[in-house]
């Protein structure tokens, strides 16, 4: 699996650069993880709501398609983009989003953090506050989109939305918690526990 540390990047032009490589992989592609941050913006998701975009501000909104609501990314937050052919790994998207969620647990774990996965909600949380957020898109038997955890970033921009369409739903990261957090640490530690979980899938 090829690990890609894109550093920061502008939103769109990182979605339709994921969007054209999983139209143009084959059976015989490399997966890979692209590793980023986001420069400040807003995405909703195809079938979102806008209403749920509850004040303007000078962030940009971005409707993408993915599924899900409207959410927020911005420097200090860890953006995962598992670019992987789920057939070949004989795993369902809901197996791949339980994935995702036990990394960002088991990473969370090794700070200290107590986190959980919600049925009713994909993500992961910490008591009731959320930490990450989740959503994929599959085509042709792969996905694309991810991730974000929450880091060390404004939280503030997550004032104006309802993050992921939960009217009140509070936003939590990593240094507010507690962590002492260095993004390139995170980055790395993030991979390792996600392959881990990855070859675990494989096994059983």
């Amino acid at each position: 699996m090829k690990i890609q540390d894109l550093g920061l990047r502008d939103y769109q032009p990182t979605w339709l650069a994921m969007q054209q490589f999983t139209l143009q992989r084959d059976n015989h592609t490399e997966d890979e993880i692209w590793l980023l941050e986001h420069n400040p913006v807003y995405t909703q998701g195809f079938n979102g709501h806008d209403n749920h975009l509850l004040k303007h501000n000078s962030i940009p909104v971005v409707r993408t398609d993915r599924g899900g609501q409207i959410t927020y990314h911005g420097p200090g937050q860890l953006i995962v983009y598992p670019l992987i052919d789920l057939r070949r790994h004989k795993m369902g998207v809901r197996e791949m989003i339980n994935c995702l969620e036990n990394t960002v647990i088991t990473l969370l774990a090794e700070y200290n953090i107590d986190a959980y996965a919600r049925k009713d909600a994909p993500g992961v949380y910490c008591a009731e506050a959320k930490i990450a957020s989740l959503g994929l898109r599959v085509k042709r038997g792969a996905c694309y989109h991810g991730l974000s955890l929450n880091v060390d970033m404004d939280l503030q921009p997550f004032a104006d939305i309802n993050p992921c369409g939960y009217p009140g739903m509070q936003m939590t990261d990593m240094k507010t918690l507690g962590a002492t957090v260095d993004m390139a640490a995170v980055k790395q530690q993030f991979v390792s526990v996600f392959l881990a979980h990855m070859q675990q899938g494989n096994n059983t």
